[in-house]
């Protein structure tokens, strides 16, 4: 009898972790699929799409204050270009994107050339950007020059993007 009751537990048991494994396998099928606004975006997109399908990015946008010193390193980055590497999943894409596309906003000053793509959990894009660029984490920011690679700001920056940035431009002029 004994034997029997710890039997069933162990079924009970196994019977959860199964369940919880195939609604963990849906929920990120979920994510590479689709949001809770709509449909999830891959590859290239513009600012403006982000922001209207996901408003994680928005809100932070919208709350973000960058420093005087962020607004002026962009000077810096005037003649490069910026490819980011990011996840709408991301919790450290939903607040760095934004704050680098503030920061850009309100410089004043004219930005690099700036390309953003969107890459599913498994870090792929439809273009294969991400697989090119050899993606691991996201979101990873690459500073281009005349399509060669100076640098990169990969998840967080050590002090903030753009001055993050503005130094791996001046440590390779």
């Amino acid at each position: 009898m004994l034997k029997q009751i710890k039997m069933v537990s162990v079924c009970v048991l196994l019977s959860c972790l199964l369940a919880s494994c195939s609604n963990s396998t849906a929920n990120d099928a979920e994510l590479d699929g689709k949001s809770i606004v709509g449909e999830t975006l891959l590859g290239e997109v513009s600012a403006e799409k982000l922001f209207a399908q996901y408003p994680a990015f928005q809100a932070e946008y919208k709350a973000y204050k960058p420093s005087k010193q962020e607004l002026a390193a962009v000077a810096e980055l005037e003649k490069d270009t910026l490819l980011v590497l990011f996840g709408t999943w991301c919790h450290d894409s939903q607040r760095e994107v934004p704050r680098l596309l503030k920061t850009f906003d309100l410089s004043g000053l004219d930005v690099p050339k700036l390309t953003l793509v969107a890459v599913d959990t498994k870090k792929t894009d439809p273009q294969g950007i991400a697989q090119k660029y050899n993606l691991k984490y996201t979101p990873t920011f690459i500073l281009l020059h005349d399509d060669k690679e100076l640098g990169r700001v990969v998840e967080r920056p050590k002090t903030s993007l753009t001055q993050d940035l503005k130094a791996l431009a001046k440590a390779t002029q």
